[in-house]
């Protein structure tokens, strides 16, 4: 088992997991830590949690220390010069006539990279871009392309639920969305209802997928024929949910029923 720390930086809330290394973190805390990127100010989301070494991410990096005072004050005057970069990004990208649009950027605590997100609905060479912006901010400039549902992520919104966008508070990744999810779930196919203001298939399609396929087990595919009680006919639709099948009868007509698998006869 492997003592770990779930943090996450300043520019997202996806979790990543990093070893303990021995300190007295609790939730909350801020951290520095190193990547790829390298030295990188975060915060502790979880409290010390075990994982078996079977599921541990290789290598598993170690947390290098709490946050000083002095590495605060760092990501805070980085957090600055990040707004004004912003506005350099966008001013540089107009002159160049570049479609793009940011979405946010970020130094490294040690200012070793600055990485700008952007949306663009097509590639774009931002290679004099990159140029313009390093030779300003003498650092490594890294800038990537984004799509819409990370957008949707930062700067939030509110979903036909009513609820602020799953996205915007607790979903860590974007998993795969199929339209055969809606299908599954017997959802109207209408764009406006399946889609999120992101333009993409809703996330929350997969929240009940599982629980759906799990319970239609039990129920005959559409298109079989099957008597239910004294009405027999072609199952044209599923409601696992209250227990219901539509069957359409000879003359056309369709019924909905109750079901019990131990109940029909094929």
């Amino acid at each position: 088992m492997n003592d770990v720390i779930g943090i996450n930086f300043e520019s997202g809330n996806r979790i990543y997991y990093f070893e303990k290394n021995n300190l007295d973190v609790k939730k909350g805390d801020k951290l520095v830590v190193e990547t790829e990127r390298g030295l990188q100010f975060c915060t502790a989301v979880t409290d010390v949690i075990q994982i078996p070494n079977s599921k541990v991410v290789t290598p598993l990096r170690p947390i290098l220390r709490i946050a000083t005072k002095d590495d605060i004050k760092k990501a805070e005057d980085n957090r600055k010069v990040c707004e004004e970069a912003l506005k350099k990004a966008k001013k540089i990208s107009d002159e160049l006539n570049l479609e793009m649009k940011f979405i946010d950027c970020s130094f490294t605590l040690d200012r070793n990279q600055l990485v700008f997100n952007f949306l663009a609905d097509e590639r774009v060479d931002f290679r004099e871009l990159a140029k313009k912006l390093a030779s300003q901010y003498k650092t490594r400039i890294e800038l990537r392309q984004v799509g819409v549902r990370d957008k949707s992520k930062e700067i939030g919104g509110i979903g036909p639920c009513g609820r602020i966008l799953c996205c915007a508070t607790f979903l860590n990744d974007f998993n795969s969305v199929s339209i055969n999810m809606a299908k599954n779930q017997n959802i109207s196919l209408n764009p406006t209802k399946i889609n999120g203001i992101c333009g993409r298939l809703l996330c929350c399609l997969n929240y009940e997928d599982e629980t759906y396929k799990e319970l239609k087990k039990d129920y005959p595919s559409i298109g079989t024929r099957i008597k239910v009680g004294d009405v027999e006919g072609k199952v044209v639709s599923l409601n696992v949910i209250n227990h219901k099948i539509t069957l359409e009868k000879n003359d056309k007509t369709q019924v909905e029923v109750e079901y019990n698998k131990n109940e029909s006869n094929k």
